[in-house]
C-alpha cells in the first residue's frame, strides 16, 4: 500500500510524511517541485528509508503524475503543495496562480484519469485530499462568529484568492466527476521545519540574531493558531473516516493577537535563551500595515470534532514552547537557509 503525498519536502508536507511514516507502515511517495520553501533537509531522518519515495517534479506535470500514480498504484493522494506565502502573492501573484490553480487542476485530472481505471474495491477506497486554508473565508470583525464550514468565500489577496479557485476545482471534480474527495481549511500553523519567511521563525531568529522583531500595523490581527503535530494528526482523522466530498475545518482554538505571538515568543526565548542585552521584548518593532491585511481569522472546528471525534492535543503554551526549542536546538538548519546551502542545484 502508498499514499502520495504532493508538497512533502515543504513545512506541513515534511511534518506529515514524517509522522506517517513514523505511525505507519504504508509507503510514501513524496511529490515535491523543490521551490524556495522546499527543504530535503526536513527529511534528513528519512534517508535509508525505502518506504520514502523521492520524486522532483511539478504538480502540473500531467505526465509525471500519472506514471508515478500507475507505477506505485496509490490509494490516496494527499495535495498540500502550494504557493503559501501572502507577502509574496502581493509583489508576484502569477506563480500563485500557476501553482494553486493550473497545479491542482493538473493534479485533479491525473488523479480522475486513474481512479477511473481502479478496479472495484480499490475504486470505492481511493481517496483525494485537498489541503487548504482558513484565509478563503476573508477576514472577521472582532465580534463575529468564527469561520464555519458553511461560510462565504471572500478572500483578499492573491493567495487566498488562489486557494479559494483550488477548493472550487476540487468541489467541481466531485460533484461532476464522482472523483471521491475531501478538503480541510486549517488556521494558521506554526512548529518545527517551518521556512523563516514566517511570523514565528522570523520572531526566533530576528530576536537570536538582535534583530527587530517586526509586526505590522498595531499588531492587533489576530489569527487561530494550530501546532503542525495536531494538524497532521486532523488529516490523518479526516482520510481515515471523512464524509465524502465534504470540507472540516482544522482549528487550533487558539486565537492571539500577533502582538501576543510576539511577546510569547519573546517570554520563552528569555527563559530558554536569555540575551545578556535584556528582554527580547526590547527588539519589538512596528512597522507599516501590508495592503489587505485581514483583520480576524477564527476557525470553528466543531463539525470535525463532531463527526470525527478530533481535537487538537496541544495547548498554545505547549506547542510555542516545542517550537522555540526546536529552533534553538537546530541552528545548523536556519544557517543552511540563511546561506542558501540548503537549496539543491537548479532549485528556484
Amino acid at each position: 500500500m502508498a499514499i502520495l503525498v504532493t508538497g512533502g519536502a515543504g513545512f506541513i508536507g515534511s511534518n506529515f510524511v514524517l509522522d506517517w511514516l513514523k505511525d505507519s507502515n504504508e509507503t510514501v511517495i513524496n511529490l515535491d517541485a523543490l521551490t524556495y520553501a522546499g527543504n530535503l533537509h526536513n527529511l534528513t531522518p528519512l534517508q535509508g528509508n525505502d518506504r520514502h519515495v523521492f520524486v522532483r517534479g511539478d504538480i502540473g506535470d500531467r505526465a509525471l503524475v500519472g506514471e508515478l500514480l500507475a507505477r506505485h498504484q496509490p490509494r490516496a493522494v494527499l495535495h498540500f503543495a502550494a504557493e503559501s506565502h501572502v507577502d509574496r502573492s502581493i509583489s508576484g501573484p502569477g506563480a500563485f496562480l500557476r501553482t494553486n490553480i493550473e497545479g491542482t487542476f493538473g493534479l485533479l485530472e491525473a488523479a480522475r484519469e486513474y481512479w477511473g481505471g481502479l478496479q472495484a474495491d480499490a475504486k470505492r477506497d481511493f481517496r483525494f485530499l485537498h489541503v487548504s486554508t482558513d484565509e478563503v473565508y476573508g477576514s472577521l470583525q472582532p465580534e463575529d462568529p468564527a469561520f464555519a464550514e458553511t461560510h462565504a468565500y471572500a478572500p483578499n489577496s492573491p493567495y487566498s484568492a488562489s486557494k479559494a479557485a483550488s477548493d472550487h476545482l476540487v468541489r467541481a471534480w466531485h460533484h461532476t466527476y464522482g472523483l471521491p474527495t475531501l478538503t480541510t481549511n486549517c488556521s494558521n500553523n506554526y512548529g518545527p521545519l517551518q521556512f523563516p519567511e514566517k511570523l514565528i521563525p522570523v520572531l526566533i531568529t530576528n530576536a537570536l540574531a538582535g534583530k527587530p522583531l517586526p509586526i505590522y500595523g498595531d499588531g492587533l490581527n489576530v489569527r487561530d493558531w494550530l501546532y503542525v503535530g495536531d494538524h497532521c494528526s486532523a488529516i490523518r482523522t479526516v482520510l481515515t473516516r471523512g464524509r465524502l466530498g465534504e470540507t472540516y475545518n482544522i482549528g487550533g482554538n487558539s486565537e492571539k493577537t500577533n502582538l501576543e505571538i510576539v511577546k510569547t515568543v519573546c517570554a520563552v526565548l528569555d527563559e530558554l535563551r536569555p540575551s545578556a542585552e535584556g528582554p527580547y521584548s526590547r527588539l519589538i518593532s512596528f512597522v507599516t500595515d501590508r495592503p489587505g491585511h485581514d483583520r480576524r481569522y477564527a476557525i470553528d472546528a466543531r463539525k470535525i470534532e463532531r463527526e470525527l471525534g478530533w481535537r487538537p492535543g496541544s495547548s498554545f503554551e505547549d506547542g510555542m514552547r516545542r517550537t522555540v526549542a526546536w529552533y534553538l536546538d537546530n541552528q545548523p538548519w536556519l544557517a543552511a537557509i540563511r546561506d542558501g546551502s540548503y537549496r539543491q542545484p537548479g532549485q528556484a
